[in-house]
């Protein structure tokens, strides 16, 4: 027994000794000046950040490779305490550190942000800057590279007056902007309207909205995150009211991207007018609709309305609607869709919970493409006679499990067939070469299509004409 535990005792002794000496191993430091770090990145890279806001927080991970420990003597930015970037190396805010060490095949955390100073500069510009390592007397770079850009900003503002907005400059609206009672706003091309988390747009009672955009300048909305994270992540921005009373508002090559909403349009401004134009235009990627339009009046040519998680059209107390060369293509992904791209009603409830209705005067559909993910694409919702419900689709490519043998509502309509978009994952909805929507439609004075693209005789339908070697 005696002799078990001296055995026992001395393997333990061992195994401590050899502990000791390993850990003795690894605390020793590497020297040599041919040691070297890696880097996560040789690139640390922002996107457009505007003037005075900060970035977003973007991580650097500094490895060491080697068995032992290293002592790096300087980590520091070369702008140093001028520099626009902003360091938090190993939790330590500061533009230079000294004497930082990683353990033997370990590695730290730097976090790295930027903020852009008001330059009188209108196109966007470069910040550049490096963080250097010295280690051993080796120097190493990691880039630090920013695209910068100057805006106008507009904080819970209150607009009057007659604005005209240029590109010159983007805006970024933080929380409400509102354009006030009768006043108007013009955007003209190429300008770009950025919106903060939540943000929104509101046009009041008796104010107008024209966006002049064109094919090479599009006017675009959209969320003001712009990190490859964010690129096609809907739901970060509010949307574009249009409210009752509102009216005029004309919108052409406009883009909309990345909201809960695209346009809520809120009752009949005009009875001589359609209260919103909408021309050229596409709506996309928005977590709840794409178009909501109550009681209102909308004509709509060669637009695109896509990937929203609930209607990408929902008409709501009737009105009167006109879409030509709509292309609607709704392959929702962020999560389960249970309503349909089309939502047509002629009702709505008042404050008490009572039904009341609006005739829907005319909701047409002509040359015109409704698919999706979905089995039934199209809903239709109605509590009164015909008369007051009136709806057609004229030369259409429908996905739906509606009975369409009227031939009042249903002229030449293909259902049920895959239009044969050119890439439903990437948002694209131009049509490919055996698409049953090729010469399909038929001419209605639309000359062009969506992409400046010529229709001739016998028309595609939706917004994109088939063009060959596209």
């Amino acid at each position: 027994m005696r002799i078990s535990r001296l055995i026992f005792f001395y393997f333990m002794a061992i195994l401590v000794a050899a502990g000791l000496l390993a850990c003795r191993k690894n605390d020793k430091i590497n020297t040599s000046p041919d040691l070297t770090l890696v880097f996560s990145t040789d690139t640390v890279f922002f996107d457009t950040v505007f003037a005075t806001v900060g970035s977003i927080t973007q991580r650097l991970v500094v490895y060491n490779q080697d068995k032992n420990k290293v002592r790096i003597s300087t980590i520091r930015l070369s702008g140093g305490e001028s520099s626009s970037y902003r360091l938090n190396i190993n939790g330590t805010f500061a533009a230079s550190v000294n004497d930082v060490e990683i353990p033997g095949e370990d590695s730290i955390y730097i976090f790295v942000r930027v903020t852009v100073n008001p330059q009188d500069q209108s196109t966007p510009y470069v910040i550049a800057d490096s963080i250097e390592f010295i280690t051993n007397t080796n120097l190493q770079q990691v880039k630090l590279v920013s695209w910068g850009k100057d805006a106008v900003f507009h904080r819970n503002a209150s607009l009057q007056g007659n604005l005209t907005w240029d590109s010159l400059k983007a805006h970024v609206i933080y929380g409400m902007l509102r354009i006030d009672t009768n006043a108007s706003l013009i955007i003209l091309p190429g300008t770009k309207v950025y919106f903060h988390m939540n943000a929104s747009m509101a046009l009041s009672y008796g104010s107008s909205l024209k966006i002049p955009g064109t094919l090479e300048h599009p006017v675009r909305f959209q969320g003001d995150r712009m990190d490859p994270y964010y690129k096609d992540l809907p739901g970060q921005w509010a949307g574009i009211y249009l409210e009752k009373g509102s009216f005029d508002h004309v919108l052409n090559y406009t883009y909309i991207k990345n909201g809960m909403f695209g346009l809520a349009v809120d009752s009949l401004g005009s009875q001589t007018a359609p209260m919103l134009t909408l021309t050229n235009s596409i709506i996309q990627n928005m977590s709840n609709y794409g178009i909501y339009a109550y009681g209102a009046s909308i004509s709509a040519i060669n637009c695109v309305i896509g990937d929203c998680g609930r209607n990408c059209l929902s008409v709501n107390y009737g009105g009167e609607y006109y879409f030509k060369y709509l292309t609607v293509g709704n392959y929702w992904y962020a999560s389960v869709r249970n309503t349909p791209s089309i939502y047509l009603s002629n009702y709505s409830f008042n404050d008490e919970g009572v039904i009341i209705h609006k005739p829907l005067s005319a909701a047409n559909f002509i040359n015109t493409i409704i698919y999706g993910s979905n089995e039934d694409e199209i809903g239709l919702d109605s509590t009164t006679t015909i008369e007051e419900f009136r709806y057609k689709f004229d030369h259409a490519i429908l996905k739906t499990q509606l009975k369409t043998t009227n031939p009042l509502s249903y002229i030449n309509c293909i259902i049920n067939n895959d239009p044969r978009f050119v890439d439903e994952s990437a948002m694209n909805y131009q049509i490919d070469s055996i698409s049953p929507a090729i010469k399909a439609g038929k001419e209605i004075g639309v000359p062009l299509d969506i992409r400046g693209n010529m229709r001739g005789q016998e028309p595609a339908l939706g917004a994109y004409e088939y063009v060959k070697n596209r």
